[in-house]
């Protein structure tokens, strides 16, 4: 893909072009049918098709089933999928306590971030025939969408995103032990939160949902401001959950602050990819294809 067309895609992925649009089911739209345009012109020519509604030839395959426009654009074999290989049911668990609420530097706060995303992937899903539900929590679980694939079901799960607000202290780990417990079904799981609680209940909790036979993705959303503490002269921070108010000179703690941070991200890297489970972390500036790249690639391996 040359730089044009690059560039035209990602517009369509950009947090300060999708925070100007309208409804939930209009950014989700917009994210994929962009993403998906994108996919078809770069260097990932034929992950497109591959993840959908296709996959790569096996030995064995009835070879009348094999797709030869495909392979003229990819030069690659692809056999068309049957519908009982696409199925697969998804939870997507958004976390919308009071921190998810913050926005620092970038177009939206962690939380509008964290619900395209969560939106983009249930637009996705459904076009793979996935059944996805949605749960929201905060210390508790605020909203449950039971797993479902028909249009009216994507529409209700849209529609309760778009109406998301802001709840109270985050216990990222509680929720995540509750579904392990309620699911009957190999599953897979997607994270979507900051992860600013303690990490002991959480890697657990996400260890849980494995060992049930659940594949998991985590996606860690940071507003910009958290990833690089850009503040300047003395200022006042206030936890948001907490409302708890510190006044600091930002240059003689920041060395400090993005040490935690940086010990925070590698515990959460190594504990959790080394339970086999994905962990990206996500700045809230920045488009949501890496996002969206990611979770084709883990669902690839699902299958």
């Amino acid at each position: 893909m040359g730089p044009t067309g690059a560039t035209r895609d990602l517009r369509f992925l950009d947090p300060a072009v999708l925070a100007r649009l309208g409804t939930m089911e209009l950014k989700a739209r917009t994210v994929v049918e962009g993403f998906l345009s994108g996919l078809h012109r770069s260097p990932y020519k034929g992950f497109s098709v591959e993840f959908a509604e296709y996959r790569q030839y096996l030995p064995g395959d009835d070879l009348s089933t094999l797709d030869w426009k495909v392979y003229a654009r990819t030069d690659r074999h692809f056999v068309k999928k049957f519908e009982e290989e696409t199925n697969l049911e998804c939870h997507v668990l958004l976390d919308v306590s009071a921190s998810m609420a913050y926005r620092g530097s970038a177009p939206m706060s962690k939380m509008d971030y964290g619900s395209v995303l969560a939106a983009s992937l249930a637009f996705l899903m459904h076009r793979q025939r996935d059944a996805t539900g949605l749960i929201a929590f905060d210390d508790r679980i605020a909203f449950r969408l039971p797993a479902g694939a028909r249009p009216a079901h994507l529409h209700a799960l849209l529609l309760a995103l778009d109406r998301m607000r802001p709840g109270a202290r985050s216990d990222v780990g509680r929720p995540l032990h509750q579904l392990a417990d309620a699911l009957m079904k190999r599953s897979l799981v997607v994270l979507i939160s900051d992860l600013l609680d303690d990490p002991g209940p959480v890697i657990k909790g996400l260890k849980h949902l494995k060992f049930r036979g659940s594949d998991v993705i985590v996606f860690q959303v940071l507003d910009p401001n958290e990833l690089t503490f850009p503040f300047e002269g003395p200022s006042k921070f206030r936890d948001l959950e907490s409302a708890e108010e510190v006044t600091a000179e930002p240059s003689s703690i920041r060395n400090a602050y993005l040490g935690e941070l940086a010990g925070l991200t590698a515990r959460y890297e190594r504990e959790l990819r080394g339970a086999g489970i994905d962990y990206v972390q996500l700045d809230t500036s920045r488009p949501l294809d890496f996002a969206l790249l990611a979770y084709l690639s883990a669902r690839s391996r699902r299958q």
